[in-house]
């Protein structure tokens, strides 16, 4: 049996008719609307009334002297001007695009990354006014990784290397991480003199940062077996909950300089220093922007690259 096409109806309702009810009720009169809109006060009459006679419902009653919208004209207007942004929106994209310019970017940023040097390179782009939208958000350990490669992040600044290469992606170093192991200046582990070995540390709980991965393994690094785990969502609360002497653990020495400096945190040294780490900057390959582009080569202008 041979299907037949359906034929679709034309569509009533036209971005033009919308403009001019929207400049109606913002204008207060038809002739108004006219004027603003650089039209004769007839065709003003004309788009509305023939609206009114193809969605079959009537948009304004006469009060007077006065057209007043009815109860459906301002469900109409309220939701046309809706349509109106989302369609200003839409052409600004495709301009936008037609440019090499990518209508929004997702960067994802790993906990161990310094913020304060990112915020400065968000404002430069924003100086090329180029209407790109940025999103930025956090992620810790596998979801660094995670987010790139489900989509949720275009960059991922900071976090790990994959395991094995990838492809369709592309990392390179940005930095390498020195982890101290750091305590509250009160804390009874700073009265040993020694270095510390791990039956002194696994007393007391340890505060890591719980991974932001949600479909891979979750990880646990620098932790002692036999220790209870404080798990927290940030490095700010990994700092706070140290610093108060809810635990202890270990942390980014280019994170702590302050609270170093100020006594709050104690650095401890150990009999097995904890390994040093390598964050990359990760992302996808297929993604041809200009946005893309120009935020990759800030970030990577200012680190050791080594590509892998």
């Amino acid at each position: 049996m041979v299907k037949q096409a359906v034929e679709k109806t034309p569509m009533k309702l036209t971005l033009d008719a919308l403009e001019v009810l929207d400049a109606i009720d913002k204008k207060g009169s038809f002739a108004a609307a006219a004027a603003m809109l650089h039209r004769v006060p007839s065709t003003i009459t004309y788009t509305m009334q023939k609206l009114e006679e193809d969605l079959g419902f009537i948009i304004f009653r006469r009060e007077g002297r006065r057209s007043v919208l009815t109860p459906a004209g301002n469900v109409l207007l309220e939701q046309g001007r809706d349509l109106l942004i989302a369609a200003e929106q839409m052409i600004e994209i495709a301009h936008q695009a037609n440019n090499g310019w990518e209508s929004s970017l997702s960067i994802a940023l790993d906990t161990t990354w310094d913020v304060t040097s990112f915020y400065p390179i968000v404002a430069r782009f924003h100086q090329l006014n180029t209407g790109v939208e940025i999103n930025l958000f956090e992620e810790v350990m596998g979801g660094s990784l995670e987010a790139l490669i489900e989509n949720r992040a275009d960059i991922v600044v900071g976090g790990p290397p994959p395991a094995m290469p990838i492809k369709g992606f592309k990392f390179e170093k940005l930095f390498e991480i020195n982890w101290r192991f750091v305590v509250a200046r009160n804390h009874p582990l700073t009265k040993i003199t020694r270095p510390l070995n791990e039956a002194d540390i696994e007393i007391y709980p340890s505060v890591i940062i719980k991974d932001s991965a949600k479909t891979s393994t979750i990880k646990n690094h620098r932790v002692f077996d036999k220790q209870t785990k404080l798990r927290v969502p940030t490095m700010h609360h990994k700092i706070l909950a140290i610093i108060q002497g809810v635990g202890v653990g270990f942390l980014p020495e280019h994170k702590i300089q302050p609270q170093i400096e100020s006594g709050e945190m104690v650095c401890m040294t150990l009999e097995n220093e904890a390994q040093t780490s390598i964050q990359y900057c990760s992302w996808k390959t297929t993604n041809k922007g200009k946005a893309m582009r120009w935020f990759l080569d800030k970030i990577l202008s200012t680190s050791d690259r080594e590509p892998i």
